[in-house]
This record gives C-alpha cells, sequence and structure tokens, in this order.
C-alpha cells in the first residue's frame, strides 16, 4: 500500500511511525499547506514527496490510500475531494463536525466501494477488546448498568504544552476555529469506549455541557474561547441499561485516563488505560459475592493502522468505519440539542 499523510501536525507523526512500521506500506507523501511543516516532517520520517496542495498531489496521483490528519473541519472537504480520486480512507476522528457531514462523507465512500476506516485509537486498547469479549460471552450477565470517564488535565498542567502560547491547543478551545471542545474532541472517543466496551448501541442521550472562564473577556488575540471544557451525559443503551459518561480537560492529576466500568447480573469488569498503561479486572462468579477482583491479562491486538492495511490490502473493510463513526456523531450532535433545549433526545 502506497499511503499519502494529509496533514503533518503533531497527530501526524504518530500516524507516520505506525505506518512505517507495517510491512508492505510505503509512506509516498505528505501534504501541509505550511511549507516548512511539510518539509520538516518529509525529513523527519523519509518520505520522499511533498505538497502544499491537495489537488498538487491527487493530479500526482502516485499513492493508493490516504490518512488524513487535517483539522476537524478539514475532514469532510479533503475525504469528498478523495473519494471523487478513488482513494481509500483513514481519517482522524471526528469523521466531520455534524451528523449530516459524516453521512455525506459515509454514503460517497461506500458508494465508491473504498476501504473506509476511523482511528478511533483506543480500540488499540486490549483491556477494552477483551472486556467486550468477555461481556458478550455473559461472563458478567445481562448489563445493567455503564459508567465511562475521560479524564484530561492539559488546562492546568503544561504536560504536553502551554495552550496560552501554542495554536495547537488553542484552537481547540475556540468554535471559530473548528473546535466542538471537550464533546467533539475526546467525546466521541469515550462514547466508542463505553458502547464498544459494553457491546451496546446508546439509545436515548441527555447532556450537559459547560465552558469556564479561562482568560480576560474570554479571548487570547483571534481566538475566542467558547468551546466547551467539559461534559456530562446521561444515556440509556439499547438493551436498557444506563450509562453515565463525563469528560473534562481540568482533571488534575490524570494526563490522559479513560476509565469504563460494566456491571451486570452476574459480575462486574472494569478497564483503565493511562499514559502508563492498561489494565483490566473482572469481579465475576463467585467473587461477586465476596466483591474480589481479579486482574486479567487481555494479550495483545493489531492496532487501527494495522487493520486499515490489512483492509486495504484484501479488500474487505475494516473497524471501525466511516458509518459507525457518523453514527457516534449523531450522539454528539444530539448532546448539544440537549444542552440547548433540556430534553432528552433518542438517537
Amino acid at each position: 500500500m502506497r499511503l499519502l499523510i494529509l496533514g503533518t501536525g503533531g497527530m501526524a507523526n504518530t500516524h507516520a511511525n505506525h505506518f512505517k512500521a507495517i510491512e508492505g506500506v510505503e509512506v509516498v507523501a505528505a501534504v501541509d499547506v505550511d511549507p516548512l511543516r511539510v518539509e520538516a516532517f518529509a525529513l523527519t520520517h523519509g518520505i520522499p514527496n511533498t505538497f502544499n496542495a491537495l489537488d498538487d498531489a491527487i493530479a500526482w496521483g502516485a499513492f493508493d490510500a490516504v490518512a488524513n490528519v487535517t483539522p476537524d473541519r478539514a475532514h469532510h472537504p479533503t475525504t469528498m475531494r478523495l473519494i471523487e480520486a478513488g482513494k481509500h480512507q483513514f481519517c482522524e476522528k471526528p469523521l466531520a463536525e455534524n451528523h449530516a457531514l459524516a453521512m455525506e462523507m459515509t454514503e460517497a465512500v461506500e458508494q465508491a466501494g473504498l476501504i473506509n476506516m476511523v482511528n478511533l485509537t483506543y480500540r488499540n486498547v486490549a483491556p477494552l477488546q477483551k472486556a467486550r469479549a468477555m461481556v458478550r460471552a455473559g461472563d458478567i450477565g445481562f448489563v445493567k448498568h455503564v459508567e465511562a470517564s475521560y479524564l484530561q488535565s492539559w488546562l492546568i498542567s503544561k504536560q504536553w504544552g502551554d495552550w496560552r502560547t501554542e495554536s495547537q491547543w488553542l484552537w481547540r478551545l475556540s468554535t471559530a476555529h473548528g473546535s466542538n471542545g471537550v464533546l467533539g474532541d475526546i467525546g466521541i472517543h469515550i462514547l466508542d469506549f463505553a458502547s464498544y466496551g459494553a457491546g451496546l448501541e446508546i439509545d436515548h442521550i441527555f447532556g450537559r455541557l459547560k465552558t469556564f472562564d479561562k482568560a480576560e473577556g474570554g479571548k487570547m488575540g483571534d481566538y475566542v474561547l467558547d468551546a466547551n471544557d467539559s461534559f456530562t451525559m446521561s444515556v440509556d443503551f439499547s438493551n436498557g441499561a444506563l450509562g453515565v459518561i463525563h469528560a473534562t480537560r481540568w482533571a488534575a492529576g490524570h494526563y490522559n485516563d479513560l476509565r469504563l466500568r460494566i456491571y451486570g447480573d452476574r459480575g462486574g469488569i472494569e478497564v483503565l488505560h493511562t499514559t502508563q498503561g492498561s489494565w483490566l479486572k473482572a469481579c465475576v462468579g463467585e467473587d461477586a459475592e465476596v466483591a474480589e477482583w481479579d486482574e486479567i491479562d487481555a494479550g495483545e491486538v493489531p492496532t487501527n493502522y494495522m487493520r486499515f492495511a490489512e483492509a486495504v490490502n484484501t479488500g474487505t473493510n475494516g473497524e471501525p468505519d466511516f458509518r459507525h463513526a457518523a453514527n457516534l456523531q449523531r450522539a454528539l450532535d444530539l448532546a448539544f440539542i440537549t444542552e440547548k433545549e433540556r430534553v432528552e433526545q433518542k438517537l
């Protein structure tokens, strides 16, 4: 597979490193509107061809697939252009800024018969995959209650950089610069983490969003800091189970932590994923009587990058695909509506 990387910001380095490590994948080109950035990126990763416009790369054409690592608002126009060019798609999340655009992308790529996947990165977490398998095997019985959280601290910690001075972070706080806040950025991850791990679809949703003051007048230069910083939501799952899902960028002591707890009528499962590692615990069978938890070895699983390469090679689409990401986007869109109208919404 000959791969082009579109967008060469911070996350693009992760894409380049993962894809370069896969046998049979050749990263042949990179595209970015910033000439200095794309040249530095290409030099770092040994990429032979660079372009400053997508149309120029398409005119060149010597690639089979694209890793789209552009900002959120650029996903739709660039993907639609690449579908026209007949290129397989591996898109960063969220798929689009809203459900309507995401569905337009989904229907177009499916009609074109192209491989399409979205990089919901926490599908790479082996304990999540194992937890899903255990739930679907009936290890905890009928799922009754789900609790999920995604905690970050970069609004108070400089671990990843300083949002006050670095635009790569600052844009995430401004709706005018393409951000849907913490809900649009990491909300899609924790919704997928919860629903995928529990093996259930979300049926109803009610969300609350909050934006806190971060600068005098709510602005820093050209950036109006109006995107949400925290959200909470209650959900009903497809089997009737209740769920509580929340996320924030103000969680001191948590650089990037995802937690999932799934409770059924025969036991419970807990998944924790942090920058230090991932863990899976279960309380099932006789242990449920005495509240004893056992840590479980989840092994290893193929990454999204590996699954995408395999999908292109075999011609059989992989997961998570565009349609799944579009469904998640509908849940996110409805969360914004519930915040405004204070009324539960059905997906």
